[in-house]
């Protein structure tokens, strides 16, 4: 299948709703005209599975279908036929004739030797290479890089995100998997390990692969096994049993090692059972968490968010001892949340960025998004357990005495909402003026004074849609607090001397230096500023949605604050992405403050496509610009 309809099918599978030709068509920068061809052309390579839906409301994938298809699929297209090429010779290390394999695939000599030159490559990557001799061609290599290159076309066939044990199981035929996975827990958890259930399945897939190829007598390369520690002997002696009772093999001592490697540095972590003073002493972490409170301090100093606590040093620390391993022989822990949280969460995962340049630098190492993402579940948890009161909605109850049943009331309210809700008065009567109440919400049991946006109505006893209407008014207040504010602050940003209309760039790095030129001559920032946001986007890339990228350094160092914003009307590639709006954000340092309320929300305003084509066609000048984003952020 073409890279462009598989990426068709990836852009479905990550949206739950309906999809036009014409979102579709800017996601691929292709025509709407192209895009139908490729909705044709996958629905008749999956037949008989309807894997796609069509309306007049646009395309939306056949979540089912697709899955069935994904499973069953045979090689029927150029990409699929190439992976039965790679694995026929993975798994032949006498080698395979090209003629044979041409006759199995049902294409013809030229079409095969034109697979050959697209195999190469393929090879490469995974530090194999293709030798041939007349029609026989043979991938030489270590057994441990031919497993890495199976690992690497499992992952590339299969959907994005998560690596599903039962399609593992279905792929290598490990039936007992999922009963290997229960138990493997079970014995990560009796010996005192944190378990990181992101990065297991991904180990479960090498389990599979170990298993399928221990079989036909492929076993990894390498001698005897270095010392180990006392608990990763116990570790690998519950492993051995628990494959042999599993899949009635025994593993030589060089896959075993691979497999503890394996948990050791991306699944697990010691010390589940131990207070955090003596994780510290036993496992030997003074040092590790010195160095991540060091971070965490300059974090806090340039961001203005705390990051102290004993226990996210102390778990972060653990993290990074494994991270820094993985990285030394760049053998990444895949993320599937990547996506989400980059997409979710900028400002956090921007704190992830920062705290993972600082190990860059002292570790001499290279951290790419998936581990970032991980460092970002880390802080993220650490300031949702801070939870701050101020960001609570304040509320005032009206309702007319009756006896306690207004403490009732509160109670209820406080069981329900607690975290979300601070009652900051109580009136039970009924003769008041509403406009003189100060809170962002009111509550009430009279019709006549539910009138308004603040003020929601209630039953006298609270009934759970009660509770879900007074969820909704809270959400609907923090947005509208949340955009007030971004708006105060944004038409600060904004001059008309940093805005241009469709400019075009080369790559990322053209349009960070063509947009920094502006604010240089504006006087807003130096010539090493720019040097450092392309030095962040290199870090990971900044298109944190699919039609916005907001390029920074990481230093608050610009004169002032300032925005310098490109509206494009054709996409350019980012990443990962297609962006049509590229805002190059500089902070001074006395503009801290503001550095988490605009980046977070001007991600949000940005995040639904719809919008962002309404703010391209309504965007003809700077005026007509700044009218439709107010527009946009107040409805």
């Amino acid at each position: 299948m073409s890279d462009r309809r598989q990426r068709l099918l990836d852009y479905l599978a990550e949206n739950d709703g309906w999809m036009t030709s014409g979102q579709l068509a800017d996601r691929l920068g292709v025509t709407t005209r192209s895009v139908r061809s490729y909705v044709t052309a996958a629905k008749a390579a999956a037949e008989p599975h309807d894997i796609i839906a069509s309306s007049p409301e646009g395309y939306r994938l056949n979540r089912d279908a697709y899955a069935s298809w994904i499973g069953q699929r045979d090689p029927e297209g150029p990409r699929d036929r190439l992976y039965s090429v790679v694995r026929q010779l993975n798994e032949s290390p006498g080698g395979v004739d090209i003629y044979d394999l041409a006759a199995s695939l049902f294409v013809s000599e030229s079409t095969m030797e034109a697979d050959l030159r697209k195999v190469r490559p393929l090879l490469e990557e995974s530090g194999l290479s293709l030798h041939r001799s007349g029609s026989r061609v043979t991938a030489q290599g270590t057994e441990e890089n031919r497993r890495r290159l199976v690992s690497r076309m499992f992952r590339a066939e299969s959907a994005r995100g998560f690596v599903e044990v039962e399609r593992i199981q279905s792929e290598f035929g490990s039936a007992n998997l999922t009963a290997f996975k229960t138990d493997l827990l079970e014995l990560l958890d009796a010996g005192g390990y944190f378990v990181n259930e992101y990065g297991l399945d991904s180990v479960l897939l090498h389990v599979a692969i170990a298993v399928d190829r221990t079989q036909k007598d492929l076993v990894l390369d390498g001698g005897s096994a270095p010392e180990q520690a006392p608990a990763q002997s116990e570790l690998a002696g519950g492993i051995l049993n628990l494959m042999h009772r599993h899949f009635d093999v025994a593993l030589s001592v060089a896959d075993l090692d691979h497999l503890v490697l394996l948990l050791t540095t991306r699944v697990i972590t010691p010390g589940h059972d131990l207070p955090l003073d003596e994780q510290t002493e036993q496992l030997g972490l003074t040092d590790d968490v010195e160095f991540i409170r060091q971070i965490a301090r300059k974090a806090g100093e340039q961001y203005l968010i705390d990051l102290n606590g004993d226990e996210f040093a102390v778990r972060l620390a653990l993290h990074v001892r494994n991270l820094i391993a993985r990285a030394r022989v760049r053998s990444y822990s895949r993320n599937p949340m990547t996506r989400s949280i980059k997409t979710s969460y900028p400002m956090t995962y921007e704190l992830a960025v920062f705290i993972a340049s600082e190990i860059q630098r002292t570790e001499s190492i290279t951290i790419n998004d998936d581990e970032i993402a991980y460092i970002a579940l880390h802080v993220g948890s650490h300031l949702e357990r801070q939870a701050r009161r101020e960001e609570m909605v304040t509320c005032t109850l009206v309702f007319p005495n009756y006896y306690d049943i207004h403490l009732m009331m509160l109670r209820r309210l406080e069981q329900a909402l607690g975290d979300d809700v601070q009652v900051e008065k109580i009136i039970t009567r009924t003769d008041i003026d509403l406009a003189e109440i100060s809170t962002d919400l009111i509550i009430t049991t009279v019709p006549a004074l539910a009138l308004g946006e603040r003020a929601v109505l209630v039953q006298t006893f609270l009934t759970d849609d009660d509770i879900d209407t007074i969820r909704r008014a809270v959400r609907r207040v923090r947005r509208l607090q949340r955009r007030r504010q971004l708006r105060d602050d944004l038409m600060l940003y904004f001059s008309e001397e940093l805005f241009v209309r469709n400019l075009a760039a080369v790559d990322e790095v053209d349009m960070i230096t063509l947009l920094g030129e502006r604010m240089l001559v504006a006087g807003v920032i130096d010539r090493p500023y720019i040097d450092g946001a392309i030095e962040r986007e290199r870090m990971s890339s900044t298109a944190f949605t699919d039609s916005v990228a907001v390029p920074h350094s990481m230093l608050m160092t610009a004169e002032r604050t300032a925005i310098a914003i490109a509206v494009n009307d054709t996409p350019m590639d980012w990443g990962e992405n297609r962006v049509n709006v590229v805002a190059m954000i500089a902070f001074s340092s006395n503009g801290r403050n503001s550095f988490q309320t605009i980046f977070d929300q001007f991600v949000e305003v940005f995040s639904e496509r719809d919008d962002v084509l309404q703010l391209i066609r309504g965007s003809n000048d700077f005026a007509s610009f700044i009218e439709a984003l107010v527009h946009l952020m107040d409805k």
